[in-house]
């Protein structure tokens, strides 16, 4: 559906779409807006300019849900700088055209934005002598929107001690099974019993997937035994997926 309207002696036509996925659009001659508002995400879609446009003409494309894959094509004899290759959500992006070299031009430009936010909250103990990494139970599952999305990783471990004078251990950030204690980990001791050590970690991952993925802190003892314990509830971990 296509609307032609006038403000302040302007005209301006926008063309509203409810596309699905693998789905190809071409600009119409005097449309300028492309809205898109799909049901949910969209693995792929192409878009492509209009075919003669005017020096000067601006070109916008809008979703109200991420374009995973998205392939924006200049028409016949065009071309595109800062073509991008994922469109988010609610970030309408622009190009201006200029006649005389036939090039689309950036006007406006994906920002980096915070996608999602989930938190695991985790109360109860934990006392362990391994000396390989057992979870702990502090765990969040995200499910990233891009497979381009970077996801931060947060964790405050609030009561973490030990259990008796002089015992050591090793707190790390799982990303499924797959361990990331040598980007990020932290090791505790105490001089006496019950030692309590808050400790808070963070690491900005690349999961490279659009798939479930579960962050969890995991713990291990390097001398004796170490308890980590949540009674208070302030062991948490959040996860926020970040558009790349």
């Amino acid at each position: 559906m296509a609307k032609l309207d006038g403000t302040n002696g302007l005209i301006q036509q926008y063309d509203y779409q409810v596309l699905t996925t693998a789905f190809s659009y071409t600009f119409a001659a005097g449309t300028q807006t492309l809205i898109i508002n799909p049901a949910g995400t969209l693995a792929t879609g192409t878009v492509t300019m209009p075919a003669a446009p005017a020096d000067g003409m601006v070109i916008t494309v809008e979703s109200t849900q991420i374009i995973t894959a998205l392939t924006l094509s200049g028409n016949t004899g065009q071309s595109i700088v800062g073509v991008p290759a994922t469109l988010f959500q609610n970030q309408p992006l622009s190009w201006v055209y200029r006649l005389s070299n036939t090039t689309w031009y950036p006007f406006s430009v994906a920002r980096s934005a915070v996608l999602q936010v989930v938190q695991g909250i985790l109360t109860g103990t934990l006392s362990t002598s391994s000396v390989t990494f057992v979870t702990t139970g502090l765990t969040a599952s995200i499910t990233p929107s891009s497979s381009s999305s970077k996801v931060l990783v947060f964790a405050s471990c609030a009561s973490t001690f030990n259990s008796s004078a002089g015992n050591q251990g090793s707190l790390a950030i799982y990303r499924n099974s797959t361990n990331l204690h040598s980007v990020f980990g932290a090791q505790f001791y105490g001089s006496a019993s019950s030692v309590e050590i808050p400790v808070s970690m963070s690491i900005l991952d690349s999961p490279s997937t659009t798939s479930s993925t579960a962050y969890t802190v995991y713990i291990k003892a390097d001398s004796g035994s170490v308890n980590f314990s949540a009674n208070s509830g302030n062991n948490y971990i959040t996860l926020m997926e970040i558009a790349a």
